[in-house]
Order: structure tokens, then C-alpha cells, then sequence
């Protein structure tokens, strides 16, 4: 969506009032926000090799799977951080640089788009959605797949770890707010752990967990989104369900 259908679009969605259902749901979002790794792409596998590859190059012990997979959708210095706690930032530095030596070029372990993604981006653009992501990786990497993958055409903006604060903290979030124009209220964060939904919560919007990521559904759950995806292609209709709901005038 270029910029004049954005301020087309946001004209003809702030004159309409916002509607919720008995459960004080906002049915009339209009901002989607998502995460990328575990959401949009199926990346854990490399995260986790990445992440290894650069602990045993410093012949440091290396973290279990599960550890590694419980720390994506942090940044990256606070993913490190929260691996070997009471890391100077001298090690982190060398941790940091590992890993993107190995994910930006010496590991080739594939990541795919979870399937329909594309289809799903292309119906929501189309029903007049504001799409953004919000994302812990840092900005050379998601600029890199979103080429790879021709989906930034999608995106009326993206926001990266290493450009404000890492999640669950909601600058990021906030950033995106305010950026197209909408209210928290109107926004839904899309996500796969418990950082994405806290971050939502700390920025006062909705947010909708997936379940195919690295975060258990029960985990995601006790962060109370509005409800949970097993497949992202279900996510048009699932949006239209909300509207099909019954409606009362909000104020």
C-alpha cells in the first residue's frame, strides 16, 4: 500500500466510530501488527544453530535448544543477556557479532514462510488493514528477508530491536501507533510468545497469539489475548467473526 492509499485509508477509517461486543473487544482494528520469527517465518531452526554456532566459538558451553528457543522474539543483546546472565558487555559484544556472522551468512539452515502468509498479507492489504511488523531482529536482518520473500510491499512500516527497545517494553509498539495514525485500541498484535503479548499489553492494545511458534499455547494464553490461531491463514476470517459478533457503540 503506498502512501497516498495510507492517508486515504486512515481519513475513511477515522470517521467511523469504534464498535466492541459485550466482551470489550475492539471489532473495528485497524492497525495489524506482526511479529516476524515463529509468526511469519519459520526460523527457529537457524535461530537456535546460530545462536550455538556463536557460543562454540568462544569454546563457551552451549545453551539447550529449549533455552535458545525460549529467548527468540527478544533482541538480541538481551537474548545473550538472558542465556549467561552476568555477561560483561565485552562477552555479549562477541556473542552479538557471532551470531550475525553466522545468520547473515555461514549458516545455510533454511527458513521458510509458514504457508499462506503471502495469501493472507495480500487479503488483508486488500480489505484495507494497515499491516506493520515489529520484530526482534535487528534491521539488517529483517531488511534482508523481507527482499528475499517480496513482502515489504506489504508493510507501511517495520520496527526493529536495535532501533528502539527490545520487547516486551511497548516502544516498539507505541512507535507503530503512532506512526499510522491510530489508536492502541485499534491495533492488534499478532504473535507467537509471551513477549509479543506482554509488549501489547504494556501498550494498552489487543493481541492475538498463534500456536505453531516456540511459546506453548497455555503459556501465551495466561497473557489473556483475544484469542489464538492455529494456522495464520485463518486469520481474515477470524477478523470477520469479530465483526459478525454483536456490536454495541463504544462510550
Amino acid at each position: 500500500m503506498n502512501y497516498a492509499a495510507l492517508q486515504q485509508n486512515l481519513t475513511q477509517m477515522q470517521s467511523i466510530p469504534a464498535l466492541k461486543n459485550p466482551r470489550g473487544l475492539n471489532l473495528n482494528y485497524k492497525l495489524l501488527v506482526f511479529d516476524w520469527d515463529g509468526t511469519l517465518m519459520d526460523s527457529e531452526a537457524k535461530i537456535v544453530a546460530c545462536m550455538q554456532a556463536a557460543f562454540v566459538d568462544l569454546g563457551m558451553a552451549v545453551p539447550s535448544r529449549d533455552a535458545v528457543r525460549d529467548i527468540i522474539g527478544l533482541g538480541l543483546r538481551e537474548s545473550i543477556q538472558t542465556l549467561y546472565p552476568g555477561a560483561g558487555d565485552g562477552l555479549v559484544d562477541d556473542l552479538f557479532q557471532g551470531y550475525r556472522h553466522h545468520f547473515l551468512g555461514a549458516n545455510d539452515t533454511p527458513s521458510q514462510l509458514f504457508p499462506d502468509v503471502e495469501k493472507t498479507l495480500e487479503q488483508l492489504d486488500r480489505a484495507g488493514y494497515l499491516l506493520t511488523v515489529a520484530t526482534g531482529k535487528g534491521r539488517r536482518g529483517l531488511d534482508r528477508v523481507l527482499d528475499e520473500t517480496g513482502l515489504g510491499r506489504f508493510f507501511i512500516a517495520t520496527r526493529c530491536a536495535d532501533e528502539t527497545f527490545s520487547k516486551p517494553h511497548p516502544e516498539m509498539l507505541n512507535q507503530l501507533i503512532d506512526l499510522a495514525g491510530v489508536e492502541a485500541s485499534e491495533a492488534l498484535m499478532i504473535g507467537d510468545t509471551e513477549y509479543d503479548l506482554q509488549m501489547a499489553v504494556n501498550a494498552g492494545a489487543d493481541a492475538l497469539a498463534v500456536s505453531y511458534g516456540v511459546h506453548e499455547v497455555e503459556r501465551l494464553l495466561s497473557h489473556g489475548p483475544i484469542g489464538c490461531l492455529d494456522a495464520i491463514g485463518e486469520l481474515p476470517d477470524y477478523l470477520a467473526s469479530l465483526a459478525s459478533q454483536p456490536l454495541r457503540f463504544a462510550g
